[in-house]
């Protein structure tokens, strides 16, 4: 495989405060040097709890969100510094597919509206092409053409993300940014919306960067996986040796802390202390430390760098577990 998507020392800042009611603004670190790689027709996972940043990572790869510092190249070309016209032509290879199904579809606009607007406005076939791709791209999701002239508030939760899904294709992305796809789902229709993407990928040779804090779906969806704690990934390595052995006390806790769909499975109590910092007002050293029960002396003082602990896992841990 060779490599589609090359982030590096990413960074995103936020100002909060200050405003119509005064007082001192104070900035966020939303994300803090977060560095991956996505291979060619591969799927990184990127988990941990809400406001860790994962969804800020994911909207500045498409410069939906502009980041402040680091590095986006997507095969070959920094995005950063891409023009407006280059921007335009990349938007083409890559797509994004968001969490609320609903909140994302224009409700004045219908499926064949929505379907036809990416296609309209990079200009790409006629007509009769335009018909046809979109029909074609609703074949995919598995829904029928009857479904074109109706509009969003006609359909389930499940039929609307599948219209996002179907509106991602239209334009024969590479890469698709999936943000949280199957949360705002029922778990019957998360495994329905899960399959779809999973045959797509194959199919279509897709790339995706699939943001879940759901363990149990990225497991069964994504081949490698970045764990993140206040901004920064704090794990990363294959997804069933991260989730089945983790290294970093974090990961720890949040993969004890994800329910286990099995009866007879012993229950692990995940055994966590004190607050989530204020983002605004971050620990010195690890951010983790104030809550870890293994952190030492140089914890609280120095940041660990995110190193290699074996040939496909890197853990930014002073005391990575056994």
């Amino acid at each position: 495989m060779s490599t589609l998507l090359e982030v590096k020392n990413l960074v995103k800042r936020f100002e909060s405060g200050g405003g119509l009611l005064g007082g001192p603004k104070q900035i966020v670190r939303a994300v803090n040097d977060v560095s991956f790689t996505v291979e060619r027709g591969q799927s990184l996972g990127l988990v941990g709890e809400s406001g860790c940043g994962k969804s800020t990572v994911a909207r500045t790869l498409l410069r939906l969100v502009e980041p402040d510092e680091g590095s986006i190249v997507f095969d070959g070309t920094e995005l950063r510094n891409a023009s407006s016209a280059q921007l335009r032509a990349l938007r083409k290879r890559i797509q994004i597919v968001f969490q609320d199904p609903f909140a994302s579809l224009n409700p004045r606009l219908t499926v064949r509206q929505t379907l036809s607007e990416p296609l309209r406005v990079h200009k790409l076939g006629s007509a009769e092409q335009i018909h046809a791709t979109i029909t074609r791209a609703l074949d995919e999701v598995g829904l029928p053409q009857t479904a074109l002239d109706r509009y969003p508030f006609e359909f389930s939760g499940g039929q609307r993300q599948r219209i996002g899904i179907a509106r991602a294709l239209v334009l024969n992305p590479e890469l698709i940014v999936a943000d949280e796809p199957v949360s705002a789902l029922d778990v019957s229709v998360q495994a329905q919306i899960l399959q779809l993407l999973e045959r797509l990928k194959a199919e279509r040779k897709l790339s995706f960067v699939f943001v879940s804090h759901d363990l149990g779906v990225v497991r069964h969806f994504c081949d490698e996986v970045c764990v993140m704690y206040l901004g920064r990934i704090v794990e990363r390595g294959k997804t069933g040796e991260v989730l089945d052995a983790p290294q970093h006390p974090y990961s720890r806790v949040l993969r004890d802390s994800s329910p286990v769909p099995d009866p007879a499975a012993r229950i692990r109590l995940a055994k966590i202390t004190g607050e989530i910092p204020a983002p605004t007002d971050l620990p010195t050293g690890c951010t983790y430390h104030p809550r870890c029960a293994h952190a030492q002396a140089n914890c609280s003082a120095q940041v660990p760098e995110l190193r290699q602990t074996s040939a496909e896992r890197k853990v930014a841990c002073f005391y990575p577990l056994v």
